[in-house]
């Protein structure tokens, strides 16, 4: 998988629903590249919530959560280019 694809719909949440994510910050639904009708529930991450648009290319980055034995990467996507392309550290 090339880890993109094209933000389908989105929502930005203003609601601290977890106090360890800061708000706001948008919920997408993003359609991956390989498969067109492939979607995956995500967070768009490293831009400002109202610049995200339906239509726009992102790739794909990995977000620790949890530490040791308990760690997860959750996949969370960036807008693609020189933007999207640097990864996240983990946490």
């Amino acid at each position: 998988m090339s880890g993109r694809g094209t933000v389908l719909t989105y929502t930005v949440n203003f609601h601290p629903y977890n106090p360890a994510v800061p708000t706001p910050y948008v919920i997408a639904i993003v359609e991956l590249a390989e498969q067109p009708g492939l979607r995956l529930a995500t967070n768009i991450v490293d831009c400002e919530p109202d610049s995200v648009v339906c239509g726009m290319p992102v790739e794909v980055q990995f977000e620790q959560q949890g530490t040791g034995a308990d760690a997860v990467f959750v996949p969370v996507f960036a807008p693609a280019g020189d933007a999207g392309t640097a990864r996240r550290a983990p946490t």
